[in-house]
């Protein structure tokens, strides 16, 4: 079904159109992926289909009474609103619709002649049928699924707003937008402050959805696990491809090669023929000529087909370190009663990339800190090799100051051996070249801020890369360029990441952090997503074991300390499939026309179902705790 379309759209600002004569169309179900370079214009795109801006020309339309949504930026969230109800704000047109349901029901049954109690039936009908139709009778569960999927726990739903940082509360404008379910999403970069674990719930959300997506993103992974097509905005142009971004990448060069063919073989059919006007353009072949040069002003010339192309990155030689760059002896980590990571062991050798990766606040900076000599662990040593000179990139790109002109910030000084030239020639690796190597430091964009920060690096003479987010700034074409160059460098890489795509291409050993611990993975990340996925199944597998086959461990741990009083295990499942069937009354009673009509009985009815949900819950957990101790 076709939910939206656009056609002849052009929008430009001072310096030009960002993109002319731009149209395509959404489909029910279809997840499209937007990708172009740092300035193409994809948000101010995103923006016309809103309806938030207004296009120079050509116009948007949407199909079959569509909803279209954008997920914004910036929050702008009402005072003292807590996370739960704002999350739940999504449904304000189902809330509306109940409360209509309840008037109208409370109308009815006041109601004393019949055309009157006709017209509200039908109408009291029509709204439950709506509400039915919605799973409007549990709201409050589709809002916790989505906020423990975002990353947030029970403890923060009836927090305030503003007690929340600014990358959670964009993470509640991501929860309000899937909640409202929109029949065309505009996403734009949804992944940004999510974890990795967070990453991979979207993705699965995503992906068994029905409504049509248009997504923004330089996480290319997500791209690959969520996207069923690839729109690329270049030179004002949209192109289609199908598939995921992976099969984009193979199609966008069969393509390009495809059409360069062309040109070429056009540009030397009309220099044949211009050559052959000119030789023979007097005499008797002059007519001939004449009829050539005609068939040329017709002829429909190509235009030379042009790709995105990514900003030269290259690090250059290094000093040789010894054979092992660092080496951890059973380090560990505390603050407080905290735990970061403990009994972790390894040995990089050189040459080699590590990654570290794990959720935010595991400890990854930390580590890193440790590594460098910065920070003292709590527990264990790092030892260090011969010859090792590390460098380190922090996330922040502070390693420049903002007032100083980019070529004085990166030219180390004084050193006689290195003139301007040889700077200039350094920048001009990263893709910083021409004017821009004058401006200062603060003036550049994050992308050119994190190449010249690189290139600092390399001025330094290091040959150990210490990396924190090093793609955090760069659009999809400078990832690349920086995985290149890194897997042509001499050295050794030591870099946290949560880009998957990124650590897969060039890590080739891996330390994840999660919950106190740190494990080393001899691969990259699709190494440890393989090793995750048996380690479930094999889990999965054991829970269906019955009881009785199950090996008995060599010793009995100390059991810990009880939550719940003792009960049998039978009792507790007999109370659980009484409360489940209650529940299972309840919510047959409140999808019946006939309760709204009782205002008393409904309110009732709804206790009686929240009471029974809250002691389900917690029968769960004594029956878990009664399985395990008793």
């Amino acid at each position: 079904m076709l939910l939206l379309s656009c056609d002849h759209l052009t929008r430009g600002f001072d310096r030009g159109p960002l993109f002319d004569d731009v149209g395509f169309e959404l489909h029910l179900g279809e997840r499209v992926g937007l990708v172009g370079p740092n300035g193409a214009g994809k948000t101010t795109l995103m923006r016309l289909l809103a309806g938030i801006d207004t296009p120079d020309r050509g116009e948007v339309r949407l199909h079959a009474g569509a909803r279209v949504e954008l997920l914004e930026q910036q929050p702008d969230f009402p005072s003292r609103r807590t996370l739960f109800d704002e999350a739940k704000s999504a449904f304000a047109h189902l809330l509306a619709a109940h409360d209509e349901m309840i008037a109208t029901a409370e109308a009815l049954a006041q109601a004393t002649d019949e055309p009157t109690r006709r017209s509200l039936a039908a109408k009291y009908d029509r709204l439950n049928e709506l509400l039915r139709h919605q799973n409007a009778y549990v709201l409050d569960h589709k809002v916790e699924e989505v906020l423990h999927g975002l990353g947030f726990r029970d403890a923060d739903f009836h927090r305030p707003l503003e007690t929340f940082s600014g990358g959670q509360q964009r993470r509640v404008l991501l929860a309000r937008l899937l909640l409202s379910s929109p029949d065309v999403m505009l996403l734009d970069e949804p992944s940004n402050h999510l974890d990795i674990d967070g990453t991979r719930w979207l993705e699965n959300y995503l992906q068994q959805q029905p409504q049509a997506m248009l997504i923004v993103s330089h996480d290319r992974y997500f791209l690959n696990q969520v996207c069923t097509r690839i729109f690329e905005l270049h030179d004002r142009k949209i192109r289609s491809y199908p598939g995921n971004f992976q099969q984009y990448l193979r199609l966008r060069e069969e393509r390009f090669e495809r059409e360069l063919k062309e040109w070429q073989a056009q540009q030397e059919f009309i220099e044949k023929q211009e050559e052959y006007i000119r030789r023979v353009h007097y005499g008797q072949l002059a007519r001939q000529a004449q009829s050539r040069r005609k068939a040329l002003e017709r002829l429909d010339r190509l235009e030379k087909p042009t790709r995105i192309e990514s900003p030269k990155m290259h690090f250059g030689d290094v000093v040789r370190t010894g054979d092992i760059v660092f080496e951890a002896v059973d380090l560990g980590m505390s603050y407080a009663s905290r735990v970061l990571f403990e009994g972790l062991n390894f040995s990089l050798p050189r040459g080699k990339r590590l990654g570290i990766m794990g959720p935010n606040g595991c400890g990854k900076t930390t580590l890193l800190k440790i590594l460098l000599g910065e920070q003292k662990p709590t527990r264990g040593e790092v030892r260090r090799g011969s010859h090792v000179q590390p460098g380190y990139l922090d996330q922040h790109l502070t390693i420049l100051p903002d007032h100083l002109p980019v070529l004085r910030a990166v030219w180390p000084s004084p050193d006689p051996r290195i003139d301007e030239q040889k700077i200039r020639d350094l920048l001009g690796r990263f893709g910083l070249v021409g004017e821009v190597v004058h401006q200062p430091v603060r003036e550049l964009s994050g992308g050119e801020r994190s190449r010249a920060c690189l290139a600092k690096l390399v001025a330094q003479g290091v040959n150990v890369l210490v990396l924190d987010e090093p793609t955090n700034h760069l659009d999809v074409w400078a990832c690349e360029a920086l995985e290149n160059a890194l897997l042509e460098y001499q050295g050794t890489v030591v870099v946290v990441s949560h880009d998957r795509f990124f650590l897969n291409r060039v890590v080739d050993l891996l330390i994840v952090m999660r919950d106190g611990n740190a494990e080393v993975v001899h691969g990259n990340y699709d190494a440890y997503e393989l090793l995750r996925a048996a380690r479930e199944t094999a889990t999965q597998n054991q829970a269906k074991i019955p009881q009785p086959t199950r090996p008995a461990p060599p010793s009995k741990p100390k059991k810990p300390k009880r939550r719940f009083p003792f009960r049998k295990v039978e009792e507790l499942e007999a109370d659980i499939a009484a409360t489940e069937a209650e529940i299972k009354e309840a919510e047959a009673a409140l999808a019946s026309p006939e309760l709204y009509r009782d205002a008393t009985k409904l309110k009732e009815t709804m206790q009686r179902f929240e009471q029974s949900k809250q002691r389900l819950q917690q029968l769960y957990e004594h029956w878990e705790e009664a399985v395990e101790l008793n």
